[in-house]
């Protein structure tokens, strides 16, 4: 035994600065690792009687959202495209959340008819609508076209989901106080607007395309709320942080076979539950309560890129959506 305290000591003694630069490197890890989980949403606020439809809620942060909500008693609408996938879902929410209100709904956000469709059954169907959440979205997709021809970035992360705000909105208005909430992006601060190629039929480049759809996500979310000023429907952005999540698969796997030594630093970025935290806040803290409009990241306010807060695009963004979609 001796000799065995002996060899222990003798090898820690032998080993002390590598020892302790392990130690301090795996408490900064750690550190790091907690830092990038980003803020968690602290409400309490209860949700009985009221009822969420969130967009892409089979998968990654819409799954988590839609898994929070139904903990706090709301009835959740999984509005998907893949609906094998959101069966799935929707039975594993109604297992770790005890709540059987948990229901599906088809929705392809890539077909305005499917997009009318949805909206149309949720009229006719639920007596109410206390939240939106626009979630689902594609990034860094190749060009892509949707059914009626539009940019497949721009089509989904905008103007389906702009078209079924506008669908919903009268009934957002009979639930008052309602909520709108936007997941939009960082990536918003790099994004333009391009008016005349909103298809970027001249030059499409699959980040170009994201950012436009991101600084639409915002521009439409700042108009949304002028608009709806008065009525008891709120509109909030955000960005959920960088999470490890399906939107990656048209980037990640390139970015890694590029250079492998990545992967590490994959598992540092926030899990689908860490990312959906401010869609949370957004959607149920009393402090948004009289509040419209703004940004949020980390469950906090955030400031906006100079392009994000230019009342003039917007409404010309307003415009334009309304002109493709057609009449709501």
């Amino acid at each position: 035994m001796q000799h065995c305290v002996q060899t222990a000591k003798g090898f820690v003694e032998t080993h002390a600065v590598g020892i302790t630069v392990a130690v301090v490197a795996g408490a900064s890890l750690l550190a790091l690792r907690r830092w990038l989980a980003g803020g968690v949403c602290r409400s309490k606020a209860r949700l009985d009687g009221k009822t969420v439809l969130i967009t892409g809620a089979n998968t990654g942060i819409g799954k988590e959202t839609a898994l929070d909500l139904a903990q706090r008693g709301a009835r959740v609408i999984l509005a998907c495209r893949d609906l094998t996938k959101a069966y799935m879902a929707a039975e594993y929410i109604r297992q770790q959340s005890g709540s059987g209100n948990v229901v599906v709904k088809k929705l392809d956000l890539a077909s305005l008819q499917s997009v009318k469709d949805l909206a149309r059954d949720v009229i006719i169907n639920e007596d109410r609508l206390d939240i939106l959440i626009n979630n689902a979205g594609v990034m860094m997709c190749p060009k892509w076209k949707t059914d009626e021809g539009f940019e497949m970035q721009f089509g989904v992360n905008h103007l389906g989901h702009f078209l079924l705000t506008n669908l919903l909105t009268d009934m957002l208005k009979k639930s008052a106080p309602s909520r709108i909430v936007i997941v939009s992006s960082v990536a918003h601060e790099k994004g333009h607007i391009h008016f005349d190629d909103i298809n970027l039929d001249l030059d499409y480049r699959p980040d170009v395309s994201y950012r436009q759809s991101k600084l639409a996500n915002v521009l439409f979310c700042r108009e949304l709320a002028v608009r709806l000023k008065g009525t008891g429907v709120n509109a909030y952005c955000l960005h959920p942080g960088v999470v490890r999540t399906e939107l990656g698969r048209h980037l990640v796997p390139a970015a890694l076979w590029k250079n492998p030594l990545l992967i590490p630093f994959l598992m540092m970025i926030k899990t689908p539950r860490e990312g959906a935290q401010t869609s949370i806040f957004c959607a149920v803290d009393e402090s948004l309560a009289n509040v419209s409009g703004l940004y949020y990241s980390d469950c906090a306010p955030k400031t906006l890129a100079p392009a994000a807060m230019d009342d003039g695009a917007a409404k010309r963004l307003w415009a334009l959506s309304s002109n493709l979609v057609g009449p709501v």
